[in-house]
């Protein structure tokens, strides 16, 4: 199909407004959800399944994007937004709108006050998917790849050859998998890898967890499902389990710069180490941290002590790296060099004694010539507290320069506005 048959029109179905592609009476909602199937960068095979060219199928995608629906008064079955033009806030509003909501193995069924009869494959399961998807939203991530490309993740990948051996981050029945996805983003920012998942409640593989891993998706990729706890842990030789409530357990408490401190020893010495993170809603059962060899709290506010699972992971792992010696300030590109802490001076020295004073007798001066010290009793003063605040400063060679040509400026003017002697 051709740029020109992928005209967007509008037509009505089931008493909706739908904004469909061309004659084919695709609606956009599918073309969207079928190209963002598609493997991450295979944007070849994006333009196959839909039966479009490059100008077409982006100005489908534009359309979505955009939410040009929004104009045309239109919305696609499966969207957010026939959700929201159905005024549905509620799960409670969408079975009302059914005359029966049953579920495939006969086993639930709900009467509602519409005139559609619905079968799901589950009640819980269509309770995690009444709202529809965000349909722009998957519009936006495909034009970026189409557009820019897929970000490449081979440089930021932990190398396991270079960093040596990293504990296992296991995340026990995480419950939503934006924050396995936040989880992900935290350990490829400090150098971890290994994540292991116990019975994620949305399941796996999961495409929101990609989406919130924000590039860190070798990480998603690469990360094992496991049937229960036990499975998780049973190569591992020393675990220790994060908590943020006291538990009556005859067990060391870490806090995390002591756990990574005996983390590192222990895989120096060949062993393999796991940190365990509880559930969202009430985090770990006392049984399952009886399991583990120690247990980590962080010093926090005694009155709020519970953190989130992304920043509880980010805060074990930005403790690995501390330790580990090998982060970097930020990052590190072909244009970007390392940096240390301290003083940036961007490439220049800093300005020499007499590079300073020479400034200050220009100022002081120029100053003199406008009768700036007046009274002439407090010019001590004065001067002492200008030189103090340039001082402060630190100024390099290149910076000295700057305020001599600015204050040479200010008094003779410069180019056209250049003042007669």
């Amino acid at each position: 199909m051709t740029g020109d048959a992928a005209v967007i029109e509008v037509a009505t179905r089931d008493g909706h407004a739908v904004p469909v592609v061309g004659a084919t009476g695709t609606t956009v909602a599918e073309i969207v959800t079928k190209v963002h199937a598609q493997p991450v960068g295979a944007g070849g095979a994006a333009l196959a399944s839909v039966a479009l060219d490059r100008p077409a199928l982006e100005a489908v995608l534009m359309y979505c994007a955009e939410q040009a629906c929004i104009a045309d008064q239109a919305s696609c079955p499966g969207c957010r937004r026939r959700t929201l033009a159905d005024g549905l806030a509620t799960f409670d509003d969408f079975l009302a709108q059914h005359r029966s909501v049953a579920s495939s193995d006969g086993r639930v069924r709900m009467t509602g006050q519409g005139v559609h009869d619905l079968a799901v494959v589950s009640v819980e399961q269509l309770s995690r998917s009444w709202a529809g998807e965000e349909m722009w939203f998957q519009a936006r991530r495909v034009l970026r790849k189409l557009r820019f490309g897929v970000r490449n993740t081979a440089g930021v990948r932990p190398d396991g050859s270079m960093r040596g051996p990293a504990p296992s981050i296991i995340l026990v029945e995480p419950q939503l998998a934006d924050n396995i996805g936040m989880v992900a983003r935290a350990m490829a920012n400090f150098g971890l890898g290994d994540l292991r998942l116990v019975k994620p409640r949305d399941g796996w593989p999961n495409e929101k967890a990609r989406i919130a891993a924000s590039g860190a998706t070798f990480v998603i990729d690469d990360a094992q499902w496991f049937p229960d706890y036990a499975a998780a842990l049973a190569d591992c030789n020393y675990v220790v389990a994060t908590t943020a409530r006291q538990r009556d357990l005859a067990k060391p408490v870490l806090t995390p710069e002591q756990a990574v401190a005996e983390l590192q020893t222990r895989t120096a010495a060949g062993q393999r180490c796991g940190i365990v993170f509880g559930r969202e809603r009430n985090g770990l059962e006392t049984i399952e941290i009886a399991s583990v060899d120690a247990i980590v709290m962080a010093p926090v506010d005694k009155t709020f002590a519970s953190l989130n699972l992304a920043q509880s992971v980010l805060l074990m792992a930005y403790e690995w790296m501390k330790q580990s010696g090998q982060g970097s300030l930020g990052r590190v590109t072909t244009y970007e060099t390392p940096l240390t802490p301290g003083p940036n001076l961007r490439g220049f020295e800093p300005a020499t004694k007499a590079e300073v004073m020479g400034f200050f007798d220009q100022i002081e001066h120029e100053l003199t010539q406008q009768g700036f010290f007046h009274p002439p009793e407090k010019r001590p003063t004065v001067v002492q507290n200008l030189r103090s605040m340039f001082l402060r400063m630190q100024p390099t060679q290149q910076e000295v320069r700057t305020l001599r040509g600015i204050v040479k400026a200010l008094v003779h003017g410069k180019g056209s506005g250049r003042r007669e002697q």
